[in-house]
């Protein structure tokens, strides 16, 4: 397995992250961001950075350790913007090779991020939020779908207390208005962390790399 590394950047303005990255053992496709789900930067979190540095992409997840709603769609996309910064600045990744990828409550961030910033490409795995705010700090993301900006894939499994198959349709239509590509997938009787469907996730796996190889070129 890729080897993670921890790094405290800051940037000229003062603006800082810690962050987890992997890089690829040999040439860099592009940058991704990894927006964790709750608790922290976990050992699934590490797992699924060093995963994507595998394929080849330079994958780093910024820490943002109290992700539990209490987080702003301006917190996020500070953050984000910081550890884009880095991946521009400091590794030389260009813009257009850049792309976000979240899970569970990491899910609906990205989709904030992709609604409110270019990006080559973004995805959702999971995530809470779709119809009605997780949070007093977020939007409710079929309040925003209709304005991505960034190419977004949403999976979500409709078997759980965090989303379900009207809610999940819902956004499907609102981000359908969006003028980039969109893509929604419901699996049907998976939860959203996918947790007790492995063969729903590991399609969902396959398609997100089949995403970001389609879009970030």
């Amino acid at each position: 397995m890729t080897q993670t590394h921890t790094h405290d950047y800051e940037r000229a303005d003062g603006r800082g992250v810690t962050m987890t990255y992997a890089e690829p053992d040999g040439a860099v496709r592009g940058g991704l961001v990894v927006l964790h789900e709750v608790g922290g930067v976990t050992d699934e979190a590490r797992i699924l950075v060093s995963s994507l540095a595998a394929e080849g992409w330079l994958a780093v997840t910024p820490h943002l350790q109290d992700l539990d709603g209490r987080h702003s769609g301006q917190d996020l996309l500070s953050v984000t913007d910081t550890t884009l910064a880095w991946l521009v600045d400091d590794r030389g990744i260009r813009g257009d090779l850049l792309g976000v990828v979240g899970f569970d409550l990491g899910g609906t961030a990205s989709l904030v991020v992709a609604a409110n910033r270019e990006l080559g490409a973004a995805v959702s795995v999971g995530g809470r939020g779709l119809t009605t705010p997780a949070s007093p700090e977020l939007p409710a993301l079929t309040d925003i779908a209709g304005g991505l900006r960034s190419p977004w894939l949403g999976l979500y499994g409709d078997d759980g207390d965090q989303t379900g198959e009207a809610e999940v349709e819902h956004l499907r239509e609102a981000a359908s208005a969006a003028k980039v590509a969109t893509n929604v997938v419901r699996y049907a009787g998976a939860s959203h962390r996918f947790d007790t469907a492995p063969d729903a996730a590991a399609e969902a796996w396959e398609r997100t790399l089949a995403w970001f190889d389609a879009h970030l070129r």
